[in-house]
């Protein structure tokens, strides 16, 4: 996700470096070519360069030295289980290929042959991976490769726009209004793309026990003006896997020419393996388009993502732009240009050198660690509210149990497991659902059984020092309790004890949050003007947009 950054007044420039001695005069050298080591040259008792370019050069060891020191303070990426992306290639032959590509403009077919013959490639494999019609001559699917799953999301929502768009047109009919329906715990990349390409939302809202898409109520939102429906293969929050075929027999049932289009940006490299026998993809006649990304359980690094479609039928040519001035005729679908071909080759390095073998191993491990995790969990009395046994994604999501005695959330559990370096957020889960919380822990391929019951026994840590703040902080600070509001003459005006007990380590385990947060949560990357928006799900309802 990227950021808008805000552009800094001149008054707003950080102060420089203020001498701690000042009994001691220090001559700067303006000519830093030669120095006895990085930390003797005169950068280092300077700030670096924040909102404008510096006039002179810095040499490339010193420049090279303070990034790689500024960018230490960042998150272990090693501990950091909370996004879906793949942190470690593990074989450096992977690595150089990528490295060796970094100069190629993908979109350059001309020049970079190859690097296209192998994206078609990889967009054969994966379309037969999800069953794409090819065994007659009239099937036709075809793909290509993105950024990532939010601009292969944002192709197959203009697809399925567009189609709907002639087809009202040619039956002399409205098309000013078109609408999609999903589920309220889509990620914020389909919220984007209605907003953008002005789609009306419609939402199957979850439920204080259902976090899925009921196909029931999908199907029962559809009118004339529908463009398609969500499913996500491997929801954000729980991990689940949407009932695809489900909506599928309702549409066929009820012989609605709908589209379903199933985000697989977490599941796509996950269910062939684990699951094949679950029907979710072309297998179902109303599956038009699937998306999924290479840079999640595809394990390849961020920055790869593919969109499949069932046939040309579902992607008007009217979308579709030829160039030729690079030096070769070209069809074009994106929505930007220039692209370096790394992750491309990398995926399909990935592809062919594990192969499905390979890829199954990785997963079956992977899915037994998950399994392990949410049992472990569970006896320590977490309530597990993801999948297990590959009904699901490789994640365990799972939540304080209410009927507990101790008084802390799992906010602050996230934090006292931030404090020994593991990164595993907090979320509030989607509208409707009771302001639900919960915490996530996705298995990744480097999350062995070893480094499983480490992150255990620091979960059993933190909950022995929660449990102990509590009754410290309950003598200690209870003057922190809010006071009672007044009261009509004759009201009850004695509290539950146990509401006072709640308030306050509520009120005081905030207050040490905010004391003793690392800095990425004090991030200034927010402009204040676009803060406290109202038009998203998370501006509406307070839904966490959980990251992937």
């Amino acid at each position: 996700m990227v950021h808008l950054a805000k552009v800094h007044h001149d008054e707003e420039e950080p102060n420089p470096i203020v001498s701690r001695v000042d009994s001691i005069k220090l001559d700067t050298v303006d000519d830093d070519g030669f120095y006895s080591t990085v930390y003797g040259t005169r950068f280092a008792a300077e700030q670096l360069p924040q909102t404008e370019m510096p006039e002179k050069e810095m040499p490339r060891e010193v420049a090279y030295r303070m990034i790689k020191d500024e960018l230490s303070l960042d998150g272990n990426p090693m501990l950091k289980y909370v996004l879906f992306l793949w942190r470690l290639i593990s074989e450096e032959e992977a690595e150089k290929l990528m490295t060796d590509s970094f100069s190629k403009n993908f979109i350059d077919y001309e020049e970079y042959p190859q690097s296209a013959e192998i994206q078609n490639r990889c967009v054969n494999m994966i379309a037969r991976l999800f069953n794409a019609p090819v065994s007659k001559e009239e099937d036709r699917p075809i793909g290509t490769s993105t950024i990532g799953s939010s601009e292969a999301i944002m192709l197959g929502t203009l697809a399925m726009k567009r189609r709907w768009q002639n087809k009202r047109k040619a039956e002399g009919k409205d098309y000013s209004r078109p609408n999609i329906v999903m589920n309220s715990a889509v990620q914020v990349c389909w919220e984007k793309a209605a907003r953008y390409f002005d789609i009306e939302e419609r939402y199957v809202y979850c439920t204080a026990d259902r976090y899925v898409i009921d196909p029931q109520q999908a199907v029962d939102l559809i009118d004339e003006n529908t463009i398609g429906i969500c499913a996500i293969l491997g929801t954000t929050y729980t991990g689940e896997y949407e009932d695809v075929k489900a909506i599928n027999d309702l549409l066929v049932e009820r012989d609605l020419d709908v589209p379903i289009h199933v985000d697989a940006a977490s599941g796509g490299f996950v269910a062939p393996f684990i699951n094949p026998s679950l029907q979710w993809d072309f297998r179902l006649e109303k599956v038009v388009s699937i998306n999924v990304s290479g840079h999640k359980y595809g394990l390849v690094y961020p920055g790869v993502g593919w969109v499949v479609w069932r046939s040309p039928e579902f992607l008007p040519k009217e979308l579709i732009f030829n160039i030729n001035y690079l030096g070769a005729e070209q069809a074009s679908f994106t929505l930007n240009f220039s692209k370096g071909a790394s992750q491309v080759i990398g995926q399909y390095y990935q592809m062919i050198r594990l192969g499905k073998r390979g890829y199954r191993s990785i997963m079956v491990n992977i899915t037994r660690i998950a399994d392990y995790l949410a049992e472990q969990l569970e006896k320590l009395g977490f309530i597990i509210l993801s999948q297990r046994r590959g009904h699901g994604l490789p994640l365990v999501a799972f939540r304080l149990s209410p009927d507990r005695k101790e008084q802390y959330d799992e906010f602050a559990l996230a934090h006292q497991l931030r404090e020994r370096g593991w990164i595993i957020p907090a979320y509030t889960m989607a509208p409707h659902s009771n302001e639900l919380k919960l915490m996530r822990v996705v298995v990744r391929e480097d999350f062995s059984m070893n480094r499983c019951d480490a992150l255990l026994s620091d979960i059993r840590l933190a909950l022995r020092t929660l449990s102990d703040m509590d009754k410290a902080m309950l003598e200690k600070y209870t003057q922190y309790v809010l006071d009672p509001p007044e009261r009509e003459e004759g009201e009850e005006e004695e509290e539950e004890e146990e509401e006072v007990e709640r308030k306050t380590v509520l009120i005081v385990t905030r207050r040490h949050v905010q004391r003793h947060t690392t800095k990425s949560h004090q991030a200034k990357h927010n402009h204040p003007h676009y803060k406290n928006e109202t038009h998203s799900l998370q501006g509406k309802t307070g839904k966490t947009h959980g990251v992937c």
